[in-house]
């Protein structure tokens, strides 16, 4: 059933402005508008279309084979989720805060939310503009039912191949602008830049689909769990919207690089696992479902399929059981 949902493309439904009705129907680019509140993000429209993923120069195993996939169209969030959209899915207060009417819809309300973080979970790095980081791919998929709580669209992780489609944005070359590293600063905040911390969103240039960031400042999960082979079944035709379902908590695919990362981790075809040493330092037993305390450097941007699915299929999505973490 999620294979079917993850895999859906065509028509658009509409949100809360006639700009943004518009836009859907015609799969644009829109703004989506947290009703009653000042809280919005914007989605870029991700073109359907075959390339080529994986790697045929790199060397490295789990990039290998290079094998054609098929994308339906998406849309993409044009940043990294923030602070600003995060914090208030996190802390209820906050949330109450924003909604101008101070109060909440019932079904908003019902959505679990993370435990408390003990720690400052921006490890001082900024807030205000800042991406979100350090949450579990848990977390992630439970601040994407919040966000269908709160708009009645379904908001996702991306697949592993839509988030390598979407990073070439046409382009088959190492990075998305081309084949020279040296290049890379004007597109990421990686090891070399960074100061090892976090940057506001936006601030370097985009790739040719209008995504930021898609390279450095964090790295983003995927849905897929990791798996260093999967690309070999794929040696010969065409993977038509490939995604391999989770079902253990490690390892999950992550992409993109962090502001950590050296420039050979930021290539369009770069694969990096989640890790149980993210935890390392959590004193619970079990530990968090929600935060990893030593992972500052992976956060998450928002995908969303141009086909509504059900209500009961988007559920089935959010609603699979934490696995406890010991």
């Amino acid at each position: 059933m999620i294979t079917n949902i993850l895999k859906q493309s065509l028509a658009a439904v509409s949100i809360m402005t006639v700009f943004c009705v518009q836009a859907q129907d015609k799969h644009e680019r829109y703004v989506q508008q947290l009703e009653g509140t000042s809280l919005q993000f914007s989605m870029e429209a991700i073109p359907g279309g075959e390339f080529v993923m994986g790697s045929t120069q790199s060397g490295v195993a789990d990039e290998q084979p290079a094998h054609r996939v098929l994308i339906a169209p998406f849309w993409m969030g044009t940043f990294e989720v923030t602070w600003d959209l995060y914090e208030p899915f996190v802390y209820k207060d906050l949330e109450v805060r924003h909604n101008k009417q101070e109060k909440l819809d019932p079904n908003v309300d019902a959505v679990t939310r993370p435990t408390k973080p003990y720690l400052d979970m921006t490890f001082g790095m900024g807030k205000q503009g800042h991406p979100a980081l350090a949450m579990t791919h848990y977390n992630a998929i439970q601040f994407c039912k919040w966000l269908y709580a709160r708009t009645g669209e379904f908001y996702r992780l991306p697949t592993e191949a839509e988030w390598e489609y979407a990073c070439r944005a046409g382009s088959t070359t190492v990075y998305p602008f081309g084949d020279d590293e040296t290049a890379l600063g004007d597109y990421a905040w990686f090891a070399p830049n960074s100061g090892g911390k976090t940057a506001a969103v936006g601030k370097k240039k985009p790739n040719a689909w209008g995504l930021f960031d898609m390279l450095g400042n964090v790295a983003e999960w995927t849905y897929d769990q990791y798996d260093a082979d999967y690309y070999k079944q794929y040696a010969n035709g065409v993977a038509e919207n490939p995604v391999l379902i989770p079902t253990k908590l490690y390892p999950h695919s992550v992409r993109g690089g962090s502001f950590e990362s050296a420039a050979q981790e930021l290539r369009s075809a770069a694969r990096m696992a989640s890790d149980p040493i993210w935890k390392q330092l959590d004193p619970q037993i079990p530990k968090s479902n929600w935060w990893f305390p030593e992972a500052p450097f992976v956060g998450m941007r928002l995908v969303r399929p141009v086909t509504k699915p059900s209500h009961e299929e988007i559920m089935a999505y959010y609603d699979k059981a934490p696995i406890k973490d010991f």
